[in-house]
C-alpha cells in the first residue's frame, strides 16, 4: 500500500505535532515514575506511528491508554508490570478483532450513545487544555489567541507558531530552565519479560480497568469520528481494524518497552483539526520519535520536556472543542440519551457513559419514556 501524493505539506507538518497535548504528559510521567528506557519507547511509539500511517493513510491517532497510563504513576507500575499490561490488552484486542466480536458490541449501540461519548471527551479535553494552560497564564493566553488568529492559515500553521514560538517566549520569560544538553548516540530498545506476578497485577490494575476505556474512545468514537471527517476514504478504519492495529501494535511493541498504547478520539481531532489529511502526518511524527529514541536516547526526553505545559494546553483546548458536535436526531429519546451520556463521561468517565447510555436509551424504548 502506498500513500497518496501529499497535497498540503504545512498542513501535515502543522497536524503531525496536534496530538503532544495529550501524549507528552503521560509519556514523560511513565518515563519519569518507572524509570522507563527512554529508547526503547520513543522507537516503539514511532514504529506504531508509522505502522498506522502504513494501514491506514489518514491521521488516525497513536496514543497512550489513559487509565494505564493513570495507574503507572499512582500505583507505580514498573516497567515489567506496564509491558504485561500491553501484552494483556493486546491479547484481548487481537481476539475481540479476530472473533468477530466488536462488531457484534456496535451493531447495539446507538448513534446518541457514540455521540455522547465524543462529545463528553471533546469537553473534557478542552477543560484539561484550559487547566494546562492556566498554568502560565503570561505565556497561555497570548498562545490561545495567536492559536486562533492562525487556526486556519496556511502558511503559518496554527500548532507550529505555538510549539517553537510558545517554548521560545518561555524560554525568554523562565532563564531559569536549563537547556536540555544533547548527546549523541546510537541506542537500540531493550526487551522486557514479565513474571506471572507482573501479569497478574497488570491485568487487574492495568488492562482490566483500560478495555472498556478502548472500545468506546479508541474503537468505536474513532470509526464514528473518522467516518465525519473523512466520508470518501475512511473504509478501512472500522471497529474489527482498529481492534486489529491496536492488538497486533501492543503485543509487539510491549516486550520492546513500548507504553501501551491506543488510537484516541481526540487525537483524530487534534490532527485534523490543525490541517492532517492523510497518515503522512502519523510519517512525520513517528520518524521524529524514531530518530530521537535511535541517536538521543535521554536526551530526546530532555528536549520534549522544554515544551511548556502552557502551550500543550493549548493545543488540547481546541482539539477539545472539535469534538463537541450534537446528535443529529429529532428524537426527544435520543437527545436525552444524547445529553445524558455527555453529562456522565464528564462527571465520571466515558465508560460508565457508555453503559449508563444503553441502559436508558433500551429503558427508554421498551416503556415509551417521553
Amino acid at each position: 500500500m502506498v500513500l497518496p501524493k501529499i497535497k498540503n505539506l504545512s498542513g501535515e507538518l502543522s497536524g503531525s505535532i496536534a496530538d503532544l497535548g495529550t501524549f507528552l504528559p503521560y509519556v514523560i510521567g511513565a518515563i519519569t515514575v518507572a524509570s522507563l528506557d527512554v529508547t526503547s519507547v520513543l522507537v516503539m511509539v514511532g514504529l506504531m506511528y508509522l505502522f498506522t500511517a502504513w494501514y491506514y493513510r489518514l491521521p488516525i491517532p497513536v496514543q497512550p491508554m489513559k487509565v494505564i497510563g493513570a495507574a503507572i504513576i499512582v500505583h507505580h507500575f514498573t516497567a515489567a508490570e506496564i509491558a504485561a499490561s500491553g501484552l494483556l490488552i493486546g491479547a484481548i484486542m487481537l481476539f475481540i478483532a479476530l472473533s468477530g466480536l466488536i462488531e457484534k458490541i456496535a451493531r447495539l449501540i446507538p448513534v446518541a450513545v457514540t455521540a455522547g461519548i465524543q462529545t463528553g471527551l471533546g469537553i473534557s479535553l478542552a477543560m484539561l487544555g484550559i487547566k494546562m494552560t492556566g498554568s502560565d497564564w503570561n505565556l497561555g493566553l497570548p498562545i490561545l489567541l495567536v492559536m486562533l488568529l492562525l487556526m486556519n492559515n496556511r502558511y503559518l500553521p496554527a500548532s507550529i507558531v505555538a510549539l517553537l514560538g510558545g517554548t521560545a517566549l518561555s524560554l525568554y520569560m523562565h532563564p531559569e530552565i536549563n537547556l536540555p544538553v544533547v548527546t549523541w548516540r546510537f541506542n537500540l530498545p531493550q526487551p522486557i519479560w514479565p513474571t506471572w506476578a507482573e501479569f497478574n497485577r497488570g491485568f487487574w490494575q492495568g488492562a482490566l480497568p483500560q478495555l472498556p476505556l478502548t472500545l468506546t474512545n479508541s474503537v468505536l468514537v474513532v470509526t464514528y469520528l473518522a467516518s465525519q471527517l473523512f466520508p470518501d476514504s475512511s473504509q478501512r478504519v472500522t471497529n474489527n481494524n482498529l481492534c486489529l492495529t491496536l492488538g497486533i501494535g501492543n503485543l509487539i511493541g510491549a516486550p520492546l518497552g513500548m507504553i501501551p498504547m491506543c488510537h484516541g478520539s481526540g487525537g483524530l481531532a487534534a490532527h485534523y483539526r490543525f490541517g492532517a489529511r492523510s497518515g503522512y502526518a502519523l510519517v512525520f511524527i513517528g520518524l521524529l520519535l524514531l530518530f530521537m529514541g535511535l541517536c538521543l536516547g535521554s536526551s530526546g526526553l530532555q528536549i520534549l520536556q522544554v515544551i511548556p505545559q502552557a502551550v500543550l494546553g493549548g493545543m488540547l483546548f481546541y482539539s477539545g472543542l472539535d469534538l463537541i458536535k450534537p446528535v443529529k436526531t429529532d428524537d426527544n429519546k435520543e437527545m436525552f440519551v444524547f445529553a445524558a451520556v455527555a453529562v456522565l463521561s464528564i462527571a465520571l468517565n466515558p465508560a460508565i457513559g457508555f453503559v449508563a447510555g444503553i441502559a436508558i436509551f433500551l429503558f427508554s424504548r421498551k416503556f415509551e419514556v417521553s
